[in-house]
Formats: C-alpha cells, sequence, structure tokens
C-alpha cells in the first residue's frame, strides 16, 4: 500500500523537535489522518508516516502505539489489539491483510515533511 514518491507536493506537518523522539503524532493530511512517527537512533533522525486507523480494532490509535522493532524491522505496535505495523511498509505482521499505507516522509529546515 506504499504511495511511491508519485507525491505531487510535500506538506509540513511540524517542527522536528515537536514530536517527542521515539513516538508519533497524529495529523490530517488531504481529508486523511496520518501518524507520523520520529526515531532516533544514535545520531540518525528518521521519520515515517503510515495510516492512522487501526483496521483490526477499527479505532484511529496508531501514532499512539509504542515504536520499537521485530528483528530488523522498525515496528509500531497498536494500543489496542498490540498487532505490529512496518512503519517503512505499512504491513500488518500479525494480519497482512489488514495492512495501512505509507506515505514518504522527510526532515527538511527542521520541518518534518509528508508527500501526498
Amino acid at each position: 500500500m506504499k504511495r511511491e514518491n508519485e507525491a505531487a507536493s510535500w506538506t509540513a506537518i511540524c517542527g522536528v523537535d515537536d514530536i517527542v523522539p521515539n513516538t508519533g503524532v497524529c495529523a490530517l493530511l488531504n481529508g486523511e489522518q496520518v501518524a507520523v512517527f520520529r526515531l532516533n537512533q544514535g545520531q540518525d533522525t528518521r521519520v515515517f508516516a503510515i495510516g492512522n486507523y487501526d483496521p483490526n480494532s477499527e479505532a484511529s490509535v496508531l501514532s499512539r502505539g509504542l515504536v520499537g522493532n521485530l528483528g530488523e524491522r522498525i515496528v509500531v505496535a497498536s494500543p489496542i489489539y498490540k498487532h505490529h505495523f512496518d512503519l517503512q511498509t505499512g504491513e500488518c505482521l500479525e494480519a497482512p491483510e489488514n495492512s495501512v499505507p505509507t506515505w514518504p516522509a522527510r526532515i527538511e529546515a527542521g520541518k518534518v515533511w509528508v508527500g501526498a
């Protein structure tokens, strides 16, 4: 469900420092809720954007999930049923049929940008 770099435009979501490291926030992007995550790994800061709606629990809660990793995969665990969603691909590891969309995300000039 990846929305490749077909993005016609980028939207500034917030300042990168507005997101506590290793957590997420929810943003409204073109009428759709997007969960935006900031991960600090050593000196490296990365951002990811996935759909905020968890199809397993039918609730918009993924931005409130716990960020971690399962092997090499960086994931967020939904706060309701604890299903894991890969932050790079949107795949739900326990129920792949319930995967979520992803958007390209980047940090530029101290802001988090999401392509849409």
